[in-house]
């Protein structure tokens, strides 16, 4: 019905509502094909077609979904029932929902990894192998990296959130400022922590204003109340229960300059697994076409 080959989605839909959230999904690639499950990064960010772009199109079927209120995704409040043991669980209805049974390829980048791996956690006997880039672990201490050790390389900036933050944790005092009705404390949110992710992904090290929009604002309010939240994890949760997919194939790819995601987490997560193959790309970011490119040639 759909075709052998298709490099663009050849199928798309929502979720039936659950917990007052209507998940949007679309699939790419080769609907009979061996099955991806792939995880957006974020949190709060949407799931493309150039995610797709990662694996071999023409012998697998790439599944991906806007989580819980991003997006797509339909919810008439985006954080309510929102949390990361939530997102699992839709992933693990959406297979359901399209009838799949048979263990699968589960994928991500950035918190999209996070995610994957915990997803393999909670359901190790459907996880055929993982595959993940730009790691991030959730830890305390990769929330450290970006509200101190990031002063490294760049304390005028950082300087700036603290300054504005006033002694508390700046997570939890720009996500106040998010979901004020204050167009100001708003823009200021966005402009300074919601866009300080981006600066240290990007190396781009200025603040600079950012178009505001709907879906921007429930971006960023997704973001922060996420980060506000330490991901809903107990810190370090991965490591300490990675007996459960110890053994499981995984294929990593960091790049070696990755300023948003240090390669350190990447580099943990290898060293506790007993079949994981890791990549590290000499480039700067946190993406980029040679890492893609790094990624793909497994597939």
């Amino acid at each position: 019905m759909f075709g052998f080959f298709n490099n663009k989605v050849f199928d798309k839909g929502w979720l039936p509502a659950h917990e007052g959230h209507e998940k949007y999904y679309q699939q790419m690639g080769n609907p009979k094909g061996e099955v991806v499950l792939n995880f957006h990064g974020g949190p709060g960010g949407m799931c493309k077609e150039s995610h797709g772009q990662y694996f071999n199109l023409r012998k697998q079927r790439v599944i991906m979904f806007d989580q819980r209120g991003c997006k797509r995704s339909k919810a008439e409040d985006i954080i309510s029932l929102n949390d990361t043991k939530r997102l699992l669980i839709d992933a693990k209805r959406l297979l359901e929902h399209l009838n799949i049974t048979e263990p699968v390829i589960v994928s991500g980048g950035s918190w999209g990894s996070t995610l994957a791996l915990l997803f393999a956690e909670r359901y190790p006997e459907i996880t055929k192998s993982l595959a993940i880039c730009s790691v991030f672990l959730a830890r305390r201490e990769d929330m450290e990296w970006m509200l101190k050790d990031s002063g490294l390389f760049y304390p005028d900036l950082l300087e700036e959130i603290r300054r504005q933050s006033e002694g508390e944790n700046p997570y939890t005092h720009y996500a106040k400022l998010i979901f004020s009705e204050d167009l100001s404390s708003i823009q200021s949110a966005i402009k300074y922590m919601g866009n300080y992710e981006r600066i240290l992904g990007k190396t781009n090290a200025r603040f600079e204003d950012v178009r505001i929009d709907n879906d921007t604002i429930n971006s960023t309010r997704i973001a922060l109340y996420y980060a506000a939240n330490r991901y809903f994890l107990e810190d370090n949760e991965i490591l300490k229960n990675i007996d459960k997919i110890k053994d499981i194939p995984t294929i990593i790819v960091h790049n070696r300059l990755d300023m948003c995601c240090p390669l350190k987490g990447a580099w943990d997560l290898y060293r506790s697994l007993n079949h994981a193959e890791i990549e590290i790309i000499a480039d700067i970011g946190h993406g980029g076409k040679k890492l893609k490119k790094a990624f793909r040639k497994h597939y």
